[in-house]
């Protein structure tokens, strides 16, 4: 079975084709809007590149390009797999796509609108592109479904929640879903006996508690703005404090949500960048870049610590994603002090394991550590696959 996975943004398509489980293809268009958008792709099985600039101005140029690219390799599409953050209530499961569900989706653009409505116009262009095609959707909050009621509920109005659905979702699902059976297998024990906590460290981050293979809690919310300080995104803050500052520089509902999710974060704090790489390389001269990446690494050890309790135990701790797999530095820095409760790194591995799998925690820690690289594509793909058989 051939499978095409997409995951389609504002302003850009990631991509990557599967012969089954084999990854063959993988690739990205980026600002799609403009005359100089970016075209990556790269033909794994002989390292076959090409990049390039040209204009493409929607979504429905963007993805004839691809269907040019898998034209070019001479692919037969059986399945397309698409990325759908946010699928409310209505779907707690991968689903075959058929007009209803694209429906659906589009009744839930109020809860995702910067993600919903693209993710809809790739479903929709790709019918028309690969028509003999069919299409599942995948959705990052389906994996949160288990979160129980307790912890779903937000303590304002409970009509709130009757009316508008408003309660914690939870998002990145897709990702700690992998990493859950990736770290299963890693440790060679059943999930029904594992206490996990994965930490999905990218430009957006969460952190999620799963117990005996299902998610408890995890820090993003209703929105994925909520939990851990981001990028550029703020993570938990004070309501109050937003409507203070509402009032006091007379800003709309719009330039309030474009602070907390454009400005905030390692840019917000620094001044300097959204990137931690660059936060790390100037943490050492300039007292802001310092405080930003103090700031983001208290607060993923206060969510870890949380998790701890939540779980009332823990084996394993994963980190993941661009800054989960690549920066050891946070990851000390997140875990130091925490000895007394059973944790423990090596920081020879620690400093090792960059890019790659593998064990940092030490040999006497009763906690082990882990570092996983992530694989949302290679999800997406072995769950569309066993949706369609």
């Amino acid at each position: 079975m051939n499978i095409l996975v997409l995951n389609c943004g504002s302003s850009s398509i990631k991509f990557a084709f599967f012969d089954e489980e084999n990854r063959i293809l993988k690739g990205i268009i980026e600002r799609i809007g403009f005359h100089d958008a970016k075209v990556y792709y790269i033909f794994i099985p002989n390292n076959d590149k090409e990049e390039y600039i040209e204009s493409i101005l929607d979504h429905q140029k963007a993805l004839r390009i691809l269907s040019n690219i898998i034209e070019k390799y001479d692919f037969r599409i059986d399945v397309i797999g698409h990325r759908v953050v946010h699928g409310g209530e209505k779907f707690v499961e991968p689903v075959i796509i058929d007009e209803k569900v694209k429906e659906d989706i589009k009744e839930c653009i109020p809860l995702a609108p910067l993600h919903n409505p693209y993710h809809l116009i790739g479903i929709e262009i790709s019918q028309q592109i690969f028509s003999e095609a069919k299409n599942v959707a995948v959705f990052d909050t389906a994996f949160h479904k288990t979160i129980p009621e307790e912890v779903a509920i937000y303590p304002i109005p409970y009509e709130y929640y009757e009316k508008y659905r408003i309660r914690k979702y939870g998002f990145h699902g897709t990702s700690h879903f992998y990493l859950m059976l990736k770290t299963a297998e890693v440790l060679n024990q059943p999930l029904q006996k594992l206490k996990l906590i994965t930490c999905h460290l990218g430009n957006g981050a969460s952190i999620t508690a799963i117990k005996y293979g299902e998610s408890v809690d995890t820090s993003m919310g209703f929105t994925p703005e909520a939990g851990l300080m981001m990028g550029t995104r703020a993570g938990d803050v004070d309501p109050s404090a937003l409507i203070y500052l509402q009032k006091m520089e007379n800003l709309t509902p719009k330039d309030i949500d474009y602070i907390l999710t454009k400005r905030s974060g390692l840019l917000g704090i620094s001044n300097l960048s959204s990137d931690m790489r660059e936060i790390i390389s100037l943490k050492d001269k300039d007292r802001k870049a310092n405080l930003a990446f103090r700031m983001y690494c208290y607060r993923v050890k206060r969510y870890i610590s949380s998790y701890i309790g939540v779980l009332n135990g823990l084996d394993c701790i994963v980190f993941s994603a661009g800054v989960g797999e690549n920066s050891p530095v946070v990851r000390e820095e997140v875990l130091k002090d925490m000895d007394n409760l059973g944790i423990l790194i090596d920081k020879e591995k620690n400093y090792s394991t960059i890019g790659k799998d593998g064990f940092i925690s030490a040999e006497d820690s009763k906690i082990k550590v882990l570092v996983l690289k992530t694989d949302e594509e290679m999800m997406i793909a072995k769950i569309a696959k066993e949706i369609i058989k």
